[in-house]
């Protein structure tokens, strides 16, 4: 153990206790490169904070020659509170903030050497989304051919990465596009003083990089460096602390590999392997003893990212004692699961647990719907951290907005939401002139737009959009004429053509398409409607908007009001409750089969499991279903692999037939309504082809064991298509394979 400095006075002993030998020696540290490696619980605030303080009080830096970045504004505020209740001195001087608010600070300080004028402004997303879009207006270049989110996302990633239009080269025409589109934009952004986020980081590391003397200044002052979180890193950051670093700064960087989960947004874990070889750290220093989680959900925790390769390699564990056995449910369906969850809230909270110190995790928004309807139903408060309830979602509202226009083509709201969304070409003037027509009639803006679109063949396309959904909510069921407003409304394809949450989009809009499936008029809280032919033909769709707009509005938990917190696993780090319940534990769900494609997917994911799993403090429940309706299709469990890497001594099943979802396997087929699909797949699950049956267990002689996702009856057999999990999936013809394959019972 490193012993401290022999300056150590009674008020720098104080700063010292009650931290464990790991903790004293990140502290305590000489002033050289460390990294520490700090699981979940670990207590890495406070060693970042004391070791800040200790450093102060023991002279060894001042305020000025301190740089602390954080990753959020809220993890500064923490910082800079914590630092004023340990130190006697203002620390307001000291450069401490997120990497955008240093940045901004350096360029306010040197807005000459940045070539930015001294009030320059900073555009958040909307303004930049907003100056993007009068750039391809002033380029002549269509919405159908560049998106502006798509060229918004283009940009930042580009920022991001330190690379600017001019190091880069396009592989085929539409890139090279894109390409000269950057370059625009950004000169559109010097000649009217303004930078987006991204162009903070950017800009603040070049001026570095060319300014030797601004560079050599900020290098002779800056003698300790500290960095929230650095597991979160991208290569911009990373080269914009080393550059700052220099030859002599004691660079000291908090973080923990194992829960790195933020790829999609450009970190990059191997920092810190990259960090260890480049600052000449011998080994980090290990903060292993966790202050949250029982003892059996750290065991649970450690099991499952022991299957991680690339780590850095800890061990968590507590002295609080093992606690209560993770308990497990393996559902038969989403709606038992979401039942099972209501269930436990409420015996949960009958014994004295806040609904606020409950969580219910899920690694994807669309979930939450199931979740959010029987939480409903039960009249549990409950709230959307990080995020909106599934029927306040931009995308969700534009197409209860078509559907009600299906039955309604009178709401003026629901027209005026989507008459150019997706767009169409229908602007702020031909808006207008509706508006304007209406009022000199006194009719409803669908009347106008019906005698304007005699003249305008944009608005006469969507007038025609909107007769042809008339039409169809008079033949089909509530869900074909979800799915149809859907697919024919084109907010598929519109979000399918942006980039960044857009497949969360996606996922959301065949969701409610699942909600219209699963959705039962005669039990909904929608009053009953009078005796009449064309009323009786609507009712399931006016009660279905109705349950919309009641589910949307009704148990809204107030600020300070006790509430059950709902949220996706990315939302939830940082993040700790008495209990947590994991959801949707199944392949394909968690791990996300898109995961699974991608090189390093799965062990990010199972970094996700890691977070998820050290969430919990006291109880922690899983569940999976066996079958799930979930975005507009049917889709049979696999059990997660996650599950099946915990130790089953402290796992203790709720389920009569804990083996009755298959372990092991590697992906889930989806059958989707906006793809091709087979008739079979519409077909009632206990349909018998030749013997075997949808989402039965089977085992072949030579595949292993896997789950029947499909199945087409023949003259003489049936074609079965089975998910053997690693061993892929297989089609087989059952006149041939019968011999082979047995059910499981």
């Amino acid at each position: 153990m490193i012993s401290y400095n022999k300056r150590m006075d009674t008020s720098s002993h104080r700063l010292l206790t009650g931290l464990n030998p790991e903790q004293l020696t990140a502290v305590t540290w000489p002033p050289q490169a460390a990294l520490v490696l700090a699981g979940a619980g670990s207590g890495k605030t406070r060693v970042l904070t004391t070791r800040i303080a200790w450093l102060l009080q023991t002279g060894q830096a001042s305020v000025h020659s301190i740089l602390a970045v954080t990753f959020t504004n809220k993890a500064a505020r923490e910082m800079q509170t914590r630092l004023g209740a340990l130190l006697p001195i203002s620390v307001r001087a000291m450069w401490l903030g997120t990497f955008h608010g240093l940045c901004h600070r350096f360029l306010r300080l040197h807005h000459q050497e940045a070539s930015l004028p001294k009030a320059f402004q900073i555009l958040d997303s909307a303004d930049q989304l907003g100056l993007i879009k009068r750039l391809l207006k002033q380029l002549n270049i269509a919405d159908t051919v560049i998106a502006p989110r798509t060229l918004q996302g283009f940009i930042n990633a580009q920022k991001e990465a330190g690379l600017r239009a001019s190091e880069l080269s396009g592989k085929d025409p539409f890139e090279v596009q894109m390409i000269e589109c950057y370059a625009a934009y950004d000169a559109l952004c010097q000649q009217e003083g303004v930078v987006d986020f991204a162009e903070l980081m950017l800009r603040c590391y070049e001026v570095l990089k060319t300014n030797a003397v601004l560079r050599t200044h900020y290098q002779n002052r800056f003698s300790h460096i500290l960095i929230d979180e650095f597991q979160d890193t991208n290569r911009l950051q990373y080269a914009w602390l080393k550059l700052l670093a220099g030859e002599h700064a004691a660079v000291f960087a908090v973080g923990d590999d194992d829960q790195s989960i933020y790829r999609f947004r450009g970190a990059e874990v191997a920092n810190m392997s990259r960090f260890l070889r480049e600052f000449a750290v011998s080994e980090p220093i290990k903060l292993e003893q966790n202050y949250r989680s029982m003892g059996h959900i750290l065991a649970a925790a450690n099991a499952v990212i022991n299957h991680n390769a690339e780590r850095l390699g800890k061990n968590l564990h507590t002295q609080a004692g093992d606690g209560e056995k993770i308990r497990v449910l393996h559902a038969i369906n989403d709606q038992e699961e979401a039942h099972f969850v209501v269930d436990e809230v409420k015996s949960l909270h009958r014994d004295g647990i806040d609904l606020g110190q409950m969580a219910v995790l899920y690694r994807s928004n669309a979930q939450s719907r199931v979740l959010e309807q029987a939480l409903f139903s039960a009249g549990i408060s409950y709230k959307i951290y990080g995020g909106l309830r599934f029927y306040e979602r931009q995308e969700i509202k534009h197409a209860l907005a078509y559907l009600r226009l299906a039955v309604n083509p009178d709401d003026d709201n629901a027209l005026l939401r989507v008459i150019n969304v997706p767009t169409r070409g229908i602007g702020t003037r031909s808006i207008e002139q509706i508006q304007s027509a209406a009022a000199e009639a006194g009719s409803s803006l669908w009347q106008a737009a019906r005698q304007i679109s005699v003249k305008h063949a944009k608005i006469g396309a969507f007038v025609r959009l909107i007769e042809q959904l008339q039409l169809q909510s008079q033949n089909v069921s509530l869900p074909e004429l979800t799915q149809t407003v859907i697919q024919n409304s084109g907010l598929i394809d519109y979000y399918r053509q942006q980039k960044g949450d857009q497949q969360e989009r996606i996922n959301n809009l065949e969701e409610l398409v699942s909600a219209a499936m699963a959705f039962k008029p005669n039990e909904s809280s929608f009053e009953v409607l009078p005796a009449d032919t064309e009323q009786d033909r609507l009712f399931p769709v006016l009660a279905f908007l109705s349950n919309a707009s009641l589910e949307a509005g009704e148990h809204q938990a107030g600020q300070g009001e006790d509430a059950l917190q709902l949220m996706t696993v990315h939302a939830a780090k940082g993040l700790e409750f008495d209990a947590v319940f994991l959801t949707g534990l199944e392949e394909g769900l968690f791990p996300s089969e898109y995961s699974l494609a991608e090189r390093g997917g799965l062990e990010e994911e199972r970094r996700l499991m890691y977070v998820a799993i050290t969430r919990a403090r006291q109880r922690l429940y899983l569940s999976m279903a066996e079958q799930r309706l979930l975005h507009g299709q049917t889709r049979f469990g696999l059990r997660s692999r996650f599950v099946d890497e915990i130790p089953p001594e402290v796992l203790q099943y709720l389920s009569s037939v804990p083996g009755s979802i298959v372990a092991k396997q590697q992906t889930t087929v989806r059958t989707n309504p906006f793809h091709s699909r087979s008739p079979s797949s519409q077909t009632l699950n206990n349909t018998d082809f030749d013997g075997f049956q949808l989402g039965q267990n089977v085992r072949h002689e030579r595949f292993g064991t896997g789950v029947i996702i499909d199945a087409t009856a023949k003259a003489q057999g049936a074609r079965l298509t089975i998910n053997f999990g690693k061993n892929g999936i297989k089609e087989l013809d059952t006149v041939f394979a019968k011999t082979k394959l047995s059910i499981i019972s």
